[in-house]
C-alpha cells in the first residue's frame, strides 16, 4: 500500500502536482530508502524471527551473538527522530504509525527473556555499545516510543541499562557509551551514576580535543570518521540532558555545538559532485552512516550560516542514491551486505558484521524535521564540491580555534 505510493511518486515520468513543490520527491525517496533498509530488521524482530532469518556475514564468527542487537539498535537510533514526529493522516504519517508499532513490538520481544528474539543480553563488552545506541534512540523518541512502552518493559530496560555498569569502558569513545547510558537513566529515572556520566565528558573536553572541531579518539590520533559517527553526536545529546538537569558540566554544550557546526561544514565539503566521499579510517562498511553528525546538525539546526540547508539535502540525497537506489548493497532477501559499494569483505574490520551495517541509518535523522521545514521545501541547491567543480563561486573554508 504505502510502498506503491512511494514508487508511484518516485517515477520520473510522473508529473508533479502544481500545488506541491517538486522537491517533495526527495523526502519520499528518503522515506522509501529508510523502509528498504529498516523493514527486514524491525519486521522480523516484531515477529520474533530476527535470529532465525537475519544472515550473518563477518570475518569474525565471534560477533554473531551481538549481531541481532546491533542491527536493531542501529536502526532504531537512526529512525527515532522520524518516529518522534508521531502519527498524522498523511501517507507518510500512516507509514510512521506502522513503524512505530513495529518498533514497540520489536522492543517488547528483544527485552523479553521468554521470546525467541531475546537479544538484550549484557555480556562485556560489545553490549555496552549497543545499549548506548539504544539509550540514545530512546532519548530521541521519548514521546512516541519510551512513553508508549508498558511500565514493566520500561522497568526491564532500566534494569538492563544499569547492568552495563559492570563494564569498564576503554579510554576512548567508549567513555561516551557509559555517559550516554547514564544520561538516559537521568532522563528516565531522575538518577544516575554521576561519575560515569561526567568522566568521559571531562576527557573529551579537557584532554582529547585536537583543534578545528576534531577530537582524538583517546590519547592516540588517527584519521577516521569517528568524530562524526560517535563522538560529536553523543557529546551533543549527553550534554543536552546534563544542561536540562542543571549539571555544571552542561555548560560545555555551547562550545560543543559550535564545534559540531564546524565539523558539519567539513563533512558537507567532502561529498563529491558524484555523491561519493573519501575512504578514510575504519568502519567504511557503515556507508552513509559516516555522515551521522552532518545529519544531526540538520536536525538540531546548527549548520553554519554560510551553508544552505537545501544544499545539504541535495548532497545527502545524492549519497543515498549512489548507495541504495539500486540493490547493489542488499542480498536477495533484502538484508545489507558487508562492503561500501557491493560485497567488499576486505574493507571490513573484525568487529564489523551484518548487524553493524545498519549504522547507515544515522543518515536519516533529518526526517525528524516535519515535511514543511525549509530543509525539505527549499529548491535543490548545489553543494560545495559541486559548486566548485562547476566553476561557480564558493567561499573559503573557515577553521575555528576554540
Amino acid at each position: 500500500m504505502s510502498m506503491s505510493f512511494l514508487k508511484r511518486f518516485r517515477k520520473k515520468e510522473t508529473p508533479v502536482e502544481e500545488d506541491k513543490p517538486p522537491i517533495w520527491e526527495d523526502r519520499i525517496f528518503w522515506v522509501s530508502t529508510l523502509q528498504k533498509i529498516a523493514y527486514p530488521v524491525l519486521n522480523n524482530l516484531a515477529k520474533g524471527s530476527l535470529k532465525k532469518n537475519m544472515p550473518y556475514e563477518s570475518i569474525n564468527p565471534e560477533g554473531k551473538k551481538f549481531s541481532h542487537l546491533e542491527a536493531f539498535t542501529k536502526v532504531f537510533n537512526g529512525i527515532a527522530p522520524w518516529l518522534e514526529l508521531g502519527v498524522d493522516s498523511s501517507e507518510e504519517g500512516k507509514i510512521r504509525e506502522k513503524y512505530t508499532y513495529l518498533t514497540l513490538k520489536a522492543i517488547a520481544n528483544a527485552i523479553n527473556p521468554k521470546s525467541n528474539d531475546y537479544i538484550f543480553v549484557v555480556e562485556p563488552k560489545q553490549s555496552l555499545i549497543d545499549l548506548a545506541l539504544f539509550a540514545q534512540g530512546l532519548l530521541r523518541a521519548k514521546n512516541q516510543i519510551w512513553l508508549n512502552l508498558p511500565m514493566h518493559i520500561q522497568a526491564r530496560i532500566i534494569r538492563e541499562l544499569k547492568n552495563t555498569r559492570i563494564i569498564a569502558p576503554y579510554e576512548n569513545h567508549w567513555l561516551l557509551y557509559t555517559a550516554m547510558i547514564e544520561a538516559a537513566l537521568l532522563e528516565f529515572t531522575g538518577e544516575c551514576d554521576k561519575e560515569r556520566l561526567v568522566y568521559g565528558i571531562h576527557k573529551f573536553r579537557d584532554e582529547f580535543y585536537v583543534g578545528d572541531a576534531i577530537y582524538s579518539d583517546g590519547e592516540d590520533f588517527e584519521a577516521s570518521y569517528y568524530n562524526s559517527l560517535i563522538i560529536h553526536p553523543m557529546l551533543n545529546d549527553i550534554l543536552t540532558v546534563m544542561r536540562k538537569y542543571g549539571l555544571s558540566d552542561g555548560e560545555f554544550l555551547d562550545v560543543q555545538l559550535m564545534r559540531s557546526s564546524r565539523l558539519s561544514s567539513q563533512l558537507e565539503r567532502v561529498i563529491s559532485p558524484e555523491g561519493t566521499y573519501p575512504l578514510l579510517g575504519h568502519s567504511l562498511a557503515y556507508r552513509c552512516g559516516v555522515f551521522h553528525l552532518l545529519s544531526q546538525a540538520i536536525l538540531l539546526k546548527i549548520l553554519p550560516r554560510n551553508i544552505n540547508p537545501a544544499q545539504v539535502r541535495s548532497a545527502l540525497t545524492k549519497v543515498l542514491e549512489v548507495q541504495f537506489e539500486n540493490n547493489n548493497n542488499f542480498n536477495n532477501e533484502g538484508w545489507l551486505i558487508v562492503g561500501l559499494n557491493g560485497s567488499q569483505m576486505d574493507i571490513s574490520e573484525s568487529n564489523v558484521n551484518t548487524g553493524s551495517l545498519y549504522a547507515c541509518c544515522a543518515v536519516f535523522l533529518p526526517l525528524g524535521l516535519p515535511y514543511d521545514d525549509s530543509f525539505w521545501t527549499a529548491p535543490s541547491s548545489e553543494w560545495s564540491s559541486l559548486k566548485a567543480w562547476n566553476g561557480h563561486q564558493i567561499e573559503q573554508d573557515q577553521s575555528i580555534n576554540f
